[in-house]
Parts: structure tokens; sequence; C-alpha cells
């Protein structure tokens, strides 16, 4: 089967989800999410010290470490012992009453909340909208993955201490969720001290001395400084080399994010922080925006080399120039952009499609008045908010003083900021017009063809890959007639490669001379897709049985007894596992990914080998082993998610665990393991049948196989060690199959009424 598809939701889609999906939220979901966006969030703390605040402000001006809370109850669940301080630089104030808060559920115990350990509240901190945090990461998360947010009311030992912005950590849980792994280098980009003109935290090469860096970042391992220091050197001296050390598109949207919502408070401002730096598998650093509370023009600090803060009033704010700090060296990864063409009409591109979605079109006036709705009682019982009640309701048109300079009006400053962008050259020049006719009906390793039509363009790439944990490789499109694409010079574009996955991601970028243009528009974060067969659905692909203690069970084909995983499929197709991975570990989801052409039919089994073998090829063999005292079996799609996992105590010796019903029951310890067959009698697709119907001799078998069935016509699948079916056959009662080309080995033998078999085959 051939699909196309947008990875996340086609536009059309996307627009209709953000015009009604927060105004007509369903009020009938079942189970609240912590960062839902229909509903705030209850937290409540207590601590049975009179004196908390002093020992938090202490800590905080100490060794900011965390003060023990007799419990934090979160929507009614409580947690007892958890760990509190206060967080913030400018946000903290030992004078505030109102100050943000960082939570740690497993300070002193293992507990979480829905996985969650880490809470961060902030106190909307010079925003006298109280929703400029949530509106911008909820923008923001069309266009890169970034955390989530939402709101919350605090309450303090009975106390209500008013709206919070409750913001997703960046941590390993959500490098996990979004980069396939958390154990690689994360940089946080944020200054100890205050940073000067020409010393902050722009990735500019200051020396190798690694001390040179240690005011201005935050690297979570040792080795992090050395990484940090060869990337400082390649982005300020080896500007080739960026898209070698950088996820390239994920950096363009950052920028053109904070150009569209005039976010200074991050890279593109005085002090180019607020972001982290996350190492993928591939050993390029992407980019992670965080700390919100002030875009929208609430730091009006832009910078240069000659002024450390560089104030601009809010008339200057519209119109900052998306071009801001193009030649200003002390900003190396827009230099890099702006100075590379291609890079440069990209950015433009990213940043008209922002515009041009979220903001010419009100749609982020929708969002902000559904968000000031949902919070407005929270807000006008709020004692401690730092603003006015009035601030809060005029936060989309009012401007408000807040000390030594203003806080535009949300929807006053963009009305004009997109009226002048739209006057620019980036919005004004014309890019080539692309549209997509085709792509030729997919077959496995043959060339499959891509054409589209363009007008006005110099060049057209096709970019494509297999997995999101891959970078896309970009093929020059022709229009030379060899590409299946007509006539030379009829204005077709064409592109082929080998399909050598059941799974291709893939997005077209055209420019002239320019302009540029993307199809789907939000690429690389969004993008087609081709699947030869459905992708695994929650529920249709399972971990079905496990082993982690193998001592004298199957062995692999290397005579190993070694720890196997069972999977079953438990849908009426054949499924695709291309992009789905295993690991027994959650903070590195990925750490077996199934080859590329990988399926699995309807109702059937495959064992994977967790027996720490990393060979070459289509071998089901896990670089990892399963822990018999206890561990995880996690089996995900794309980056990361969770298709189905299960945390397991401990196992004896040659006891598996395995869900009965198969497919869906809960595990349960089998003393007998059955390796890719069902575990119990009432089994997914199984009928209940007490005789035995199927024979099948002699065992071991030479050249041929005996069957006798009850039945009349049966159809039989013969299965390999690594539950693969490697023959289907319809058969009479009495009926024999040559087997005499079939390697030595175990094999199993199922029948229409998935009555198993147990097969040797012995060549003499």
């Amino acid at each position: 089967m051939n699909r196309l598809s947008l990875n996340h939701l086609s536009l059309q889609t996307r627009c209709i989800k953000f015009c009604t999906l927060f105004l007509l939220f369903s009020l009938h979901t079942k189970a609240q999410t912590f960062y839902q966006l229909d509903s705030i969030q209850y937290i409540e703390i207590y601590f049975s010290q009179s004196n908390w605040d002093y020992q938090l402000d202490t800590a905080k001006s100490g060794s900011e470490a965390y003060i023990k809370a007799d419990w934090v109850k979160i929507n009614g669940e409580l947690f007892n012992n958890v760990g509190v301080k206060y967080k913030g630089n400018s946000s903290y104030n030992i004078a505030s009453i109102k100050n943000p808060f960082h939570i740690e559920l497993d300070t002193y115990q293992e507990q979480n909340y829905q996985g969650i350990t880490d809470i961060k509240l902030s106190n909307n901190y010079q925003d006298p909208s109280f929703i400029r945090e949530v509106l911008s990461y909820n923008l923001l998360s069309n266009y890169m993955d970034c955390s989530r947010a939402n709101f919350a009311k605090v309450y303090i030992n009975g106390e209500y201490y008013g709206v919070y912005t409750n913001t997703e950590s960046v941590n390993k849980k959500l490098f996990t969720n979004y980069f396939y792994s958390a154990e690689n280098t994360s940089i946080k980009c944020n200054p100890i001290t205050n940073p000067g003109t020409t010393t902050k935290c722009n990735l500019r090469y200051l020396g190798s001395d690694s001390s040179l860096y240690t005011n201005f970042y935050e690297p979570d391992e040792n080795r992090g400084w050395n990484k940090l220091v060869k990337l400082c050197d390649s982005v300020t001296n080896y500007p080739s080399s960026l898209k070698n050390n950088m996820d390239v598109d994920r950096v363009i949207w950052m920028l053109a994010f904070n150009s569209a919502l005039v976010n200074l408070d991050s890279y593109s401002g005085a002090f180019c922080q607020n972001y982290y730096l996350y190492q993928n598998d591939e050993n390029k650093f992407i980019p992670v925006i965080w700390d919100l509370n002030m875009s929208f023009a609430g730091f009006p600090f832009v910078g240069s080399s000659t002024v450390s803060l560089g104030s601009a009033n809010i008339s200057q704010l519209t119109q900052l120039s998306p071009n801001i700090h193009a030649t200003d060296i002390h900003w190396p990864l827009i230099n890099r952009i702006l100075e590379n063409s291609t890079y440069k009409r990209m950015y433009a591109a990213h940043l008209k499609t922002i515009i041009n979605e979220m903001i010419a079109t009100g749609t982020y006036t929708q969002l902000a008045t559904t968000f000031q709705n949902l919070i407005d009682t929270s807000v006008l019982s709020d004692t401690h908010k730092t603003y006015s009640y009035t601030n809060f309701q005029n936060g989309l048109n009012a401007n408000v003083s807040v000390g030594s300079y203003s806080v535009p009006g949300i929807q006053t400053l963009m009305n004009g900021r997109n009226a002048y962008l739209q006057t620019q050259p980036e919005f004004t020049l014309q890019a080539p017009s692309l549209s997509i006719i085709s792509n030729s009906s997919p077959s496995l390793f043959s060339n499959i063809y891509f054409n589209v039509t363009v007008n006005n363009a110099t060049n057209t790439w096709l970019a494509y890959r297999t997995s999101g944990k891959n970078s896309f490789t970009k093929i020059l499109m022709t229009d030379d007639g060899n590409q299946n694409d007509g006539t030379s010079g009829d204005g077709v574009f064409g592109a082929s490669f080998i399909l050598n996955s059941n799974h291709i991601e893939y997005y077209f970028y055209s420019e002239n001379n320019d302009a540029g243009i993307f199809s789907p528009a939000r690429a690389e974060h969004e993008f087609y897709e081709i699947n030869l067969w459905p992708t695994p659905q929650v529920g249709d692909l399972v971990i079905n049985e496990f082993l982690a203690n193998n001592e004298s069970d199957v062995k692999n084909e290397f005579h190993l007894a070694e720890d196997w995983i069972e999977l079953l499929n438990t849908s009426n197709n054949t499924i695709s596992l291309s992009n789905c991975f295993l690991s027994n570990e959650d903070d590195t989801r990925s750490k077996y990914t199934f080859p590329l052409t990988t399926t699995l039919a309807a109702k059937s089994f495959l064992i994977v080998w967790a027996d720490n073998m990393l060979l070459p090829g289509n071998q089901l063999h896990a670089p990892f082993n399963l822990d018999e005292d206890g561990g995880n079996v996690i089996l995900t799609y794309g980056s990361g998610k969770i298709i189905d996992q299960y945390a397991y105590p401990n196992q004896a010796k040659d006891i598996s665990s395995g869900r009965c019903p198969d497919g869906h029951g809960p595990f349960l310890s089998q003393s007998l393991p059955t390796y890719a067959q069902y575990n119990c009698v009432v089994g997914i697709g199984e009928n209940l049948i007490q005789t035995k119907q199927l024979i099948v001799y002699p065992v071991p078998s030479d050249k041929y196989l005996n069957i006798k069935s009850a039945l009349k016509s049966d159809q039989i699948h013969l299965y390999n060690i690594n539950g693969q079916c490697i023959l289907t056959r319809n058969i009479t009662a009495i009926d024999q199959i040559d087997v005499s080309d079939l390697p030595n080995g175990m094999y199993f033998l199922k029948n229409r009424n998935n009555e198993c078999k147990k097969i040797i085959i012995q060549h003499e």
C-alpha cells in the first residue's frame, strides 16, 4: 500500500486545529494530562517548617539546593517528601511573594506524576497579559520540537499564590521524546554571570581553553566542554562545516521564530541566551528554545557589538529588521545563516510561513483570547499578581510600563509587525511555484520516481530519509526527460532513488535568485511520507512475551541461549516495522533499529534476540541484554511514540513473562516459555480447540514433512527461529511439504486454528 501523508497534520487541518481546538475543545476528555491546554492544573505545596520562604531564599542565594516539602498534591494526587526550590534569574526577587518554582518529585524518593518528575512554574515576569509563554510555546510547536506549556493554580500551605505558567522541563525525558535518545551531550546556554557586548552565549570561539566559556554555558558532562569548544570553533571559523555540526533547519526555524515574535530574550537578542543544545546520534547539535515569558517584545534589548543592551522602543521593535545582526560577528549563527544565499532564502521562507499562517490569519489572537478566557477568574482572584486585573484584560491591546520600559499589547505589536514585514524583500520577492504531480507506485528495491511542476526556479531539491533519526539526503531534481518527467524543458522536474525501506519521509525545496519555497511549508518539521505497509498503531503491535534469564530454552542461530523478545501483530493486516525501535531503557528508546524492510504478517510473531550483538544486514539481534533482576522492554515508532512497554520485576531461570490472553492480557510468569507461539488457550484470533487437529512427522525431518490435519482443507505457516514466516501453503487433510532446501535448525508450524508444532530439520 502506498500512502502520501503529512507527519503531523496537513496545513488545512492545522489551521482548523488552531482556529477551533481551543475554542471548542471537547469537555469530555476522559483523563486530564499534565500539559492539557483546556484545563488549569491544581498544585498544592505543604511545608511544616514555618520559615519555608526564608529557607528557599537562602538556598537560592547559596547552593540552590532543594528544600523538602512535606507533600505536594498535583490535581489531587499526593506525593510525600518532595524537593522544592525557587528558580529563575530576573524573574526571582527575594522581596517578591510570588516567585517561580522548580518542584522535583523524586529528590528524596522515586515517584512521578504521569511520568513527570520535574515541574517548572513561572510567575509571568514582565508579562501583564499572563499568556505570553503559553501562547508562544504553542505557536512554536508547529515548527520545532519544544516544551509543552499550560497554566497552573498554586497553593502553599492552603494559601492561594496565584496563576503560574506550567512549562515542561528541558531534560532527558524531552530529549528522548523528540530526539530518540537522552544519553548524548546537552548544553544549557544561559549566562551564569552578566554577559557583555563581546562575551555571551553566542557560540563564538573564544579560544581553546574551556575555562573561557564557563560563565556562559553549562554542559551536562565534563567531556561536553571539549565538544562545546569544537562547536564554537566550527561555527565561528569554518562556516562550511555548520551543516556537519548542527541541525541547520532547526537553527533556521529558531531564528525565524525569534524574528517573527520579536523574541529577544533569546539567541537573537542582547544576551544570546535561553536555549539548549542536544547532540543527536549523528553528532549534530539541535537547538531547543527555552523561556518564552518575554516574547512578543517583552524584552526590548537588541544588543550590538558596541552597546551591551541596545534597548529599543515599541515602534523600533515592531519594525525590527529580519536581518538584525546579519554582519555583527558576535552573533555567529545569524552570520552563518544570512551569509549563505540558500540558507538565507530558507530563513525567509520559514519566516513567511510563521507570519502568514499564525499572524496574518489572526490565529494567534484566537488562541490568546481562548487562554485569557480560561484563566480569567483565576487571575482575578490572584492577590499576589504583579500586574492588575485590568492590565491582564487589556493585555492584547494596551502597552504597560514595567519599570524602565513598556511592554506592548500583543495584538498591537503583531498587527504592526505583520504590516511591516509584508513590505520587506523577504516577503515581496517572488518565490518559485511548486506543485506535486505524483510519485511512482513504489516497490521495494526498485527505483521510485518523484515529479513536481516548478515555475520561476533555478534549483529544486528532493530531500528524503528512512527515519527521523537520520538527516535528510538531498537530490537535485532535473528537467531532462530522464527521471520520468516527460520531455526535457517542460517544467516538470524529477528525481529518483532506489527504495530500500518500507518507510520514506520526504519534502521538496525550490529556489531562484530571490526566494525559496518548501513543500510542505513546515519542512523539515513536517514532511510527506510513503509507507509500503501500514505503520504500527498502539494495540496492533505488542510485546507479547520475553525471556530475560535464558539458560536452557530456545537457542539462537549461534547455538547460544540468549534473551529474547516476542512481538505479536494482533491486527488483520501486515505491518511494517521500518522506523520502529526496541530498547531496555526509557532514556534511550532507539537502541535497536529494526531492519528497513521488516514486516510482520497479520496474527504473526516476530522474535528479536536481546543478546547484545550488533550484526550487519537484516539481523534480528538487539545490542542489549534484558536484566534478569528487573527492567524495561520498550517498543517505539518514530520519534519516541510508545507503541508498547512493560516494566518487569526479576525473572527466574527459564521463566518467561507472557501476555494472557495473547496480545492484550496482563503479563504472567510462564514456567514453559512459548517462543513464537500463543501463550494461552484464548489468544488473539484463536479458536477454543480442545482436541489435537494437527499431526506432523517425522521429527526431526530430513527431506519431507508429513502433515495430517483434522480439517479437509487447511492452511499452514512455517516460521523460522526468528519468528519470520518463510512458507505458507494450502494443504489437504493428508499432505506433504518439501523441506530439503531449508537449513538445519528449529522451526514452528502453525495451522489455520493456530495450533503450533515445533519442527526440527536435520539433514543427513
